[in-house]
């Protein structure tokens, strides 16, 4: 597997780890079946997403990169379809996860 698709599968698992975010607050707690069954299922294909790109990409920058960018797509699901807006904090806190995730991508090396 290239470089290439390694970052593809990071993006993969980023997308997936959103959505198994969403779905679990969607489950309340897990008391709902629909909701539930989703979360479970996208995160076991998120982990195995991650495991596909620890082939090519060091488990300490594909994690890192995974978190950070799973954070910030989770916030901004979160400001979307929950209303739920960060404060002043919150963005500057952000913004340092952007700013670290770039630092291992581009400074870090293998």
């Amino acid at each position: 597997m290239s470089l290439a698709t390694s970052y593809l599968f990071l993006g993969v698992a980023v997308f997936l780890g959103v959505t198994s975010n969403s779905f679990a607050k969607s489950a309340e707690g897990f008391t709902l079946l629909f909701p539930s069954i989703i979360t479970a299922i996208t995160i076991v294909l998120c982990m195995y997403a991650l495991s596909l790109v620890m082939k090519n990409i060091p488990m300490g920058i594909t994690y890192a990169s995974f978190a950070g960018l799973t954070i910030i797509a989770t916030v901004i699901v979160g400001v979307v379809k929950y209303n739920q807006i960060p404060n002043v904090y919150s963005l500057i806190g952000l913004l340092f996860i952007v700013v670290g995730v770039l630092m291992v991508n581009l400074l870090g090396g293998k």
